[in-house]
């Protein structure tokens, strides 16, 4: 089936946030962001939409967490759901439902949906060899798993897919593999599983992808399917060796659950359950009738899941319709770095709430503006600093704040009534009026970044509007005219104020507040904006003028700039190779080095020498001469009076032509830099022996 132009409801999936952590950036632009604009906009369009999430909470990553941790998969789970779950919420992010994978509901939704493929005869039953670690006397799940990628030669894949190159691999393909758990090598062990055989969908999936949706789909999207179905598609293991999931829930399924790739997509089945029954609602027709709109919001990383492998399992199942559309975005970095939640290389939702109290559809807007929907993309503070100050508070913001404290001063907040327009208000106002159109054409081909600076462009187009008209000067000379230019402005306001709610919700709360929009004679819907005679009538009486945004200094964006800096060092202690014990002494040969606590008394560069101080150093049983290569470090005149750990009694050494008699003890710190191994106690005095 084609592109469904007319639907009678909406079902719109958003990823399912694996709850091994919390929610940042970069989930936010590629899947939360675009599909909360997408679901708001059809609303105000008047369109019935069931806007369906929740936690993905079972799977490896989550069992590897929790033996991590050392605390169960459930005490994981409960952590970041309630965390995940109440970022959403303060972000305004509208789903109709967020539901969990750990719900009844959702167990039982995803059994049946395995039940009915297995009675059926969809899967394929193979006794094969999985990888097993005898230590820690269990089979080993993909991400239980690391190895060489046989494709790249990326030293650390993963047992199901290479990050370093994309490639999807099974754990046995991997060299030199390792088990995660034990840092042992694994054995190969016979196990029975249950496999969806994609290749029997390869027809089905040619015609549905490469021909009905050649035309309407990413290219992004299309190309890695296609790429998929050209390779030729092999069966794909359903169920798991794991004791945290859902039971295999058939004879010989013991000990065993259902892959998480298979049960998380149904949970958005699941989640519409849970909604319609909260309701009062039938889901079926969510799911199953043709006149519905399925469109999956996903990050590039799970294409081949929600375009592939779901759509052969609903194929499968028989009584499900298809996606529509899977407008998958790419990936968001972090000022030149790949996002890494293993890494904390992020911007976490939760901490961005904290630090930037009411400012959610800042964030929102320069995710929108700089989204990754057709190359990966950068987040930078400065580019978040510049969308907020150059154009949310110049553009946006000044506009409405301009028209709310001239009617004020004019007109004591009642809109006026306009007098003649003249061809140039007559031009703005039609010029408003196409912006709906303009903006639909936008976000119903999933072009958010695009229908953002249209957004943009209408603040722009009330801003040139006011300064080409100049009411401040016009009030003195002609106050019939300022009272049809200070309309038409408020009816460009009115309309910012209802086409921004998808993009910016606080925002147009606030401004619909400020222009007193609860009022039945106003016109508050999408397609209003575009018929309306008038969206704000004369003599309707607006509210005082409120700061819609505020400007971000240089000072909060650098607090943010160290936080990551602070993040990058603790990242480089942490990489940084731990030089290997030496060959084991025995107490004698210690006790043969002579330690001291001594003073540096003196310190000058080696003529000629980069890296070579020449230190004199009183050492309590004299006073000698030092070669020390630590001039990278330090300058002279910064360590003269500093105490020191010197080895007396190491045979004297010739550097260019000065002799050394002995060795200062250092060692270096996270950013590579010198450090004394230092004896700076009270009390403590030159000569001291270290033993």
């Amino acid at each position: 089936m084609a592109q469904n132009t007319s639907p009678s409801r909406y079902t719109i999936t958003a990823a399912l946030p694996y709850t091994n952590g919390p929610i940042h950036i970069g989930h936010l632009a590629g899947v939360y962001v675009p599909a909360d604009i997408y679901s708001r906009y059809l609303r105000l369009k008047g369109n019935d939409v069931a806007f369906v999430c929740g936690s993905d909470e079972h799977g490896v990553a989550i069992s590897m967490k929790a033996k991590k941790e050392g605390v169960t998969p459930k005490e994981i789970i409960d952590k970041y759901h309630s965390i995940i779950k109440k970022s959403f919420v303060d972000f305004g992010v509208s789903f109709d439902n967020y539901s969990r994978t750990s719900a009844e509901v959702h167990h039982e939704t995803a059994s049946e949906f395995f039940k009915k493929m297995y009675e059926q005869g969809d899967f394929i039953e193979e006794e094969t060899e999985q990888l097993y670690d005898d230590e820690a006397k269990q089979f080993l799940a993909d991400r239980f798993v690391i190895g060489t990628c046989p494709k790249c030669g990326h030293e650390e894949a993963y047992g199901d897919q290479c990050e370093n190159c994309g490639s999807s691999l099974n754990a046995t393909d991997l060299i030199n593999p390792k088990s995660t758990i034990t840092g042992t090598v694994p054995s190969l062990k016979k196990t029975k599983h249950w496999f969806l055989p994609l290749d029997r969908y390869e027809s089905f999936l040619k015609k549905w992808i490469l021909e009905e949706h050649k035309a309407d789909w990413k290219p992004n999207v299309y190309g890695q399917c296609k790429s998929w179905i050209d390779e030729g598609l092999k069966p794909r293991a359903v169920t798991r060796d794991l004791d945290w999931g859902i039971p295999v829930p058939v004879e010989g399924g013991e000990g065993k659950v259902l892959y998480v790739w298979f049960d998380a997509p149904i949970g958005y089945i699941s989640s519409t359950k849970e909604w319609a029954e909260r309701e009062g609602k039938d889901w079926e027709p969510y799911w199953k009738d043709k006149d519905t709109k399925l469109v999956h919001f996903i990050g590039k990383d799970n294409i081949v899941f929600h375009c592939i492998i779901f759509p052969s399992m609903l194929e499968a199942n028989g009584d499900y319709i298809l996606p529509d559309n899977v407008p998958a975005n790419e990936f968001l970095n972090l000022e030149g770095n790949k996002l890494s939640t293993s890494k904390n290389w992020a911007v976490w939702l939760h901490e961005y709430l904290e630090e930037f109290p009411d400012m959610q559809d800042v964030l929102r807007y320069a995710l929108t503006a700089n989204a990754p929907e057709t190359k990966d993309n950068d987040f930078t503070w400065k580019d978040f600093q510049s969308r907020n100050n150059n154009e949310l508070v110049a553009i946006f913001g000044n506009f409405v704040n301009r028209v709310a404290v001239l009617t004020h001063k004019y007109y004591g907040g009642e809109v006026p009534a306009p007098a003649e327009l003249t061809a140039f208000d007559k031009e703005a106002l039609e010029a408003l009026r196409e912006f709906p159109n303009t903006l639909s054409k936008s976000l119903e081909r999933y072009r958010f970044r695009e229908a953002s600076q249209q957004l943009m462009n209408l603040a722009r187009l009330g801003n040139k509007y006011l300064a080409d008209q100049e009411p401040w000067k016009l009030i003195k000379t002609d106050e019939e005219k300022v009272k049809t230019i200070m309309y038409v402005a408020l009816q460009i306001a009115t309309g910012l104020a209802v086409l921004s709610e998808p993009f910016l919700p606080f925002t147009s709360e606030k401004l619909k507040k400020i222009l007193n929009l609860g009022s039945s004679t106003v016109e508050t819907d999408w397609d209003g904006v575009a018929t309306a005679e008038a969206l704000l009538p004369a003599g309707h009486t607006i509210n005082k003028s409120e700061l819609l945004f505020r400007k971000i200094e240089d000072k909060e964006i650098q607090q943010q700039l160290d936080k990551l800096e602070a993040t990058k060092k603790a990242n480089a202690q942490m990489d940084k190779e731990v030089i290997p014990q030496k060959d084991t002494i025995t107490f004698d040969d210690f006790s043969k080095l002579d330690m001291r606590v001594g003073t540096i008394i003196e310190a000058e560069k080696m003529p000629k020498a980069n890296k070579l101080l020449v230190l004199k150093v009183d050492t309590g049983l004299d006073t000698r001469t030092i070669v020390s290569g630590i001039a990278n470090s330090f300058k002279p005149e910064d360590i003269v009076g500093k105490k020191v750990t010197v080895v007396a009694n190491l045979a004297p050494r010739k550097l260019r032509g000065v002799e050394s008699q002995g060795m200062i003890l250092m060692t270096e710190n996270k950013d590579g830099k010198l450090v004394f191994v230092n004896p700076d106690e009270d009390g403590v005095s030159n000569g001291e022996t270290i033993n």
